[in-house]
């Protein structure tokens, strides 16, 4: 994600902080500077904010982990002011594996709730409980009910909550698995109807809220729909197989014909009949920026590009190309590039597929 920084591996996964986090932090400082006017008091509140985020942390490693047992990894985990996001490969397509992915984060802060209700307790210092609220009360109190309000919260069903995830791993144990999706997704903007109303009545801080899950219904509705229109068809019928190779001598001027004259991004780089590198656009323009246009092709080519198999089918190598952070995929068969996929093309196909069913339907109720 852009603006974010790296700042710790945990457990073989990269831990990323956004930069507006920040900015959160500096405001809850000057707000607590604001009204209390006490440096301990600004300490206090920002110590608060980070312990919290820290809980967030946990939350996420729970998903992290659970999906780790399933062979899924997790690419990375940032850090932002409104929470969390785990970056899964991809979400596990058995419905009881989904549900315990999906359970595993708001099962962290259950537990973390029940260590610190049962420290309070232990301690005597559950009195005044009720008068706690996000600034008033001891930190122990305000960590102890905020992870109960992350268990609540993420278990409300409604994309893209981990509740939504869970009515949909009941749902498709049940029935298909897209309409599941359709049916929690229609659930969940029901409760972001809900969410707005209220928010537009009391509290204006829920229209947010609101807007929130009803993009996040709306987005889970539609990968999975695409994922669905795609399933059960080789990448061959849809890769572009009119394509444009530059030789492992040529130099990047060459490069910039290519792609001044033509449609391509990336471009192959061949040494005789093997493919040994990919240019990317990207790698184009740092290359000439860097070393001009008469350096050579070879030094500045990717050489570390992911393939895929002609016989694959279309989904494994969307999925592919959504976690491998490139442009392109070349298309190999019996060891010869054939052809390249790209999300653009792969866009096309399916409007074209779309585009094909809607008219043999008419065509067959005509």
């Amino acid at each position: 994600m852009k603006w974010s920084w790296k700042v710790a591996k945990i457990a073989g996964i990269d831990v990323f902080i956004h930069s507006t986090f920040f900015i959160l932090i500096a405001w809850i400082g000057f707000s607590y500077w604001i009204t209390q006017r006490s440096v301990n008091a600004v300490v206090n509140g920002v110590v608060f904010i980070l312990l919290l985020f820290l809980f967030v942390l946990m939350h996420e490693f729970g998903h992290a982990l659970a999906a780790r047992k399933y062979g899924i990894a997790t690419r990375d985990i940032t850090l932002l002011p409104i929470g969390g996001l785990a970056r899964l490969e991809r979400m596990p397509k058995e419905p009881k594996q989904e549900l315990w992915v999906a359970l595993a984060g708001p099962l962290v802060n259950l537990v973390l709730a029940v260590l610190l209700f049962g420290w309070l307790f232990l301690t005597n210092g559950l009195g005044g409980l009720l008068n706690t609220t996000i600034t008033e009360g001891s930190l122990l109190q305000r960590l102890a009910i905020v992870n109960v309000t992350l268990l609540l919260f993420n278990l409300i069903p409604a994309f893209p909550m981990d509740g939504g995830r869970v009515l949909r791993a009941f749902l498709a144990m049940r029935m298909e698995y897209t309409r599941a999706t359709q049916t929690a997704a229609t659930i969940g903007q029901g409760f972001a109807l809900v969410f707005g109303l209220v928010g537009i009545l009391f509290n204006p801080f829920l229209l947010f809220i609101a807007f929130f899950v009803w993009i996040g219904a709306s987005q889970e509705s539609s990968s999975v729909q695409v994922r669905e229109a795609i399933s059960g068809i080789p990448i061959k019928r849809a890769m572009l197989t009119q394509f444009q190779t530059l030789d492992f001598n040529q130099r990047l001027s060459d490069a910039i014909d290519a792609i001044l004259t033509g449609y391509q991004q990336d471009f192959p780089v061949m040494k005789g009949d093997d493919m040994v590198g990919i240019l990317t656009r990207s790698g184009l323009v740092q290359g000439l920026a860097k070393d001009g246009p008469t350096v050579n092709i070879a030094s500045v080519m990717d050489q570390s590009f992911i393939t895929a198999d002609a016989n694959e089918m279309l989904e494994r190598v969307s999925e592919r190309l959504q976690t491998c952070g490139c442009h392109t995929v070349p298309i190999f068969e019996n060891e010869q590039l054939i052809g390249l996929v790209t999300m653009d093309n792969i866009g096309e196909f399916l409007m074209i597929q779309s585009a094909l069913k809607r008219s043999s339907a008419k065509l067959g109720f005509g």
